[in-house]
């Protein structure tokens, strides 16, 4: 007898944190084991935005509106067409995750935590990045951890990111 396999909910994730905690590679990978479209948030930044960072001057809520305004479009198009998603976004505050939470109400949230001397290695590890190290302490003062309500996990980036992969894929990680 042939067996079928209950159909997989499709589930839209933002994988957030800090810049420097691995938000890409970890997004690219969930997106590839899952088979959904990956969307780097970066790339939705303003040209006046990255001209920002790359000076060494952080956000603030106004500049990340747009911004966020983007990555929300996106959630909202996939959700319009029933498509899973990863999507890599600090979402640093809880109005921004709210916001992109208008876009579906089931979204998904990742926190990429660690400590802030290996973040701080990352960041001056990268190359050809315009988010300069010295940013990691205005991110780590806006960052408003999940919480307990909101649907969503935080992960060790101590662990590899095929590690942190299965572990979400797996449904582990501190809730909330």
């Amino acid at each position: 007898m042939k067996q079928t396999s209950e159909p997989q909910p499709v589930i839209r994730w933002v994988i957030m944190g800090v810049s420097g905690c691995g938000k890409s590679t970890v997004g690219q990978q969930l997106a590839d084991a899952c088979g959904h479209a990956f969307v780097e948030g970066d790339a939705f930044h303003s040209q006046a935005n990255v001209d920002k960072m790359s000076a060494g001057q952080p956000l603030d809520d106004d500049d990340r509106r747009g911004w966020l305004g983007a990555i929300q479009e996106q959630i909202a198009g996939a959700r319009e067409q029933g498509l899973g998603l990863v999507v890599s976004c600090s979402a640093l505050k809880r109005s921004y995750r709210d916001l992109l939470r208008e876009a579906d109400p089931a979204l998904r949230f990742v926190h990429l935590d660690g400590p802030r001397v290996l973040i701080a290695e990352r960041l001056a590890a990268r190359r050809n990045h315009y988010m300069p190290p010295q940013l990691l302490d205005s991110q780590l003062a806006a960052l408003e951890p999940l919480a307990s309500e909101e649907i969503g996990t935080r992960l060790d980036i101590r662990q590899a990111p095929a590690q942190l992969v299965h572990a979400i894929l797996a449904g582990r990680g501190s809730t909330g």
